[in-house]
């Protein structure tokens, strides 16, 4: 790990600790505001997880798609920011 990277871990399927969620699906599709409990079982049966995306917001924000995928997506997304800026020195 580099020096100044900050590492997020994101909440995961059983790890969810609010009630209710806003949940977005892989494709894109919003279920709007729902129990965790439900979403849980949404994600359960497409077979994919329900990943925690926006702690912060009132309700949280949760997408449901495969973890490694949004990891993937993730690492994509920052390296093509970092290639975007200059060093400074």
């Amino acid at each position: 790990m580099k020096k100044f990277e900050k590492r997020v871990a994101h909440r995961i399927n059983g790890a969810i600790r609010a009630t209710e969620l806003r949940v977005i699906a892989e494709d894109g599709d919003n279920y709007g505001v729902i129990p965790t409990s439900e979403a849980l079982r949404i994600a359960e049966e497409k077979g994919l997880d329900l990943i925690e995306i926006s702690p912060d917001a009132v309700p949280p924000v949760a997408k449901i798609m495969e973890y490694g995928k949004f990891l993937y997506e993730l690492a994509k997304k920052q390296k093509t920011s970092k290639a975007g800026s200059k060093a400074t020195e």
